[in-house]
């Protein structure tokens, strides 16, 4: 498969999580997740503050991924449907030689290599399955876990963009 095409939704597994589209059973974890002050403390996003907004959120990343505009996995553990974290590709360039990543994983979640598991496949199925050339993230300087993620993924940093972000930029040769 070359390119966006997002139907039938892409659910990816790896040895200990399953990557699948949010549905509307996700509104609490979906809450709990974007209302949480250490996700977002460098996210730079208004928090979630009720369970419409979680809705709205899902219905929004359903609606991006029906477009072809966007595609957003619920990180979950493998025997459970419960979400622990997201990760995306978004922002994809015209040519769709270029996107960026995204993620988010729950605070007791952290630090066991789950976001490392879910992001070599997703970088793997944007790649190999949809032909980007390259993929792009930007993370705060003050977040050292992702920017050692990006790092561990072999991301390499390219310059600071806007609101004083710092840019990673992975590219197919260095995945080869």
């Amino acid at each position: 498969m070359q390119g966006r095409n997002f139907s039938p939704f892409p659910v990816l597994k790896t040895q200990r999580l399953t990557l699948r589209q949010l549905s509307g059973g996700d509104e609490n974890e979906i809450l709990a997740l974007r209302s949480d002050d250490e996700v977002n403390r460098y996210l730079g996003r208004n928090p979630a503050r009720s369970i419409d907004d979680a809705r709205n959120f899902i219905r929004a990343i359903n609606e991006s991924i029906e477009k072809n505009e966007s595609i957003y996995w619920a990180v979950t553990l493998n025997g459970s449907d419960t979400l622990v974290g997201t990760i995306c590709l978004y922002d994809f360039s015209i040519d769709n030689s270029k996107a960026e990543i995204g993620y988010e994983l729950v605070p007791g979640f952290q630090g066991k290599g789950f976001m490392q598991e879910a992001a070599i496949k997703v970088i793997d199925y944007g790649i190999r399955g949809m032909g980007l050339r390259s993929i792009d993230a930007c993370t705060h300087p003050g977040n050292g876990r992702s920017t050692r993620l990006l790092e561990k993924l072999g991301f390499k940093k390219d310059c600071s963009v806007n609101d004083g972000l710092v840019l990673f930029r992975l590219t197919r040769e260095q995945e080869e």
